[in-house]
């Protein structure tokens, strides 16, 4: 298993995860997350691919295949009124393909993720986790991560 930066040429891989994620949302929370759709046009997914403030890294075997990914956001806030101006990577998604589940690829990504994230100098990684996807929140704090803040809802 190699992990690298996603190319252009990994989009299909990419699509495939992207959907898999999605439906894990739509199934636990059909209320908020449409079925059948696509995250990203594949235009958009090639201006993520190519943008250097939104790396995405894929984990792939020896024939090339995509078997997780990680998109990653650089965030900082400079001159902000009342948040320091700390670099945070924030990793958007992370995907473990369903079918590979279980060989520590998803461990890789994150542990490749925090080291980028220390050679680009930042003070933190963050993300956000459904409530609903408690093998997510488990492998996350498995990782290592802590709360950093709780989002709340009441359905009316």
């Amino acid at each position: 298993m190699n992990i690298r930066r996603a190319l252009i040429s990994d989009m299909q891989g990419i699509n495939k995860l992207l959907n898999q994620v999605l439906m894990v949302h739509h199934n636990g929370r059909p209320d908020l997350f449409k079925a059948n759709v696509k995250k990203y046009t594949d235009e958009e997914l090639e201006e993520i691919i190519e943008d250097n403030n939104k790396p995405i890294f894929v984990a792939v075997d020896d024939n090339e295949e995509v078997l997780g990914y990680a998109f990653c956001v650089f965030q900082q806030y400079i001159n902000n009124n009342i948040l320091t101006d700390i670099k945070t990577l924030y990793i958007d998604d992370l995907c473990v393909d369903e079918e590979k589940r279980g060989m520590h690829i998803g461990k890789a990504l994150y542990e490749y993720v925090v080291e980028y994230a220390k050679s680009e100098n930042c003070y933190n990684i963050t993300l956000n986790v459904w409530s609903c996807n408690e093998s997510a929140m488990k492998f996350y704090e498995h990782c290592g991560l802590v709360p950093q803040k709780v989002g709340m809802e009441k359905i009316l």
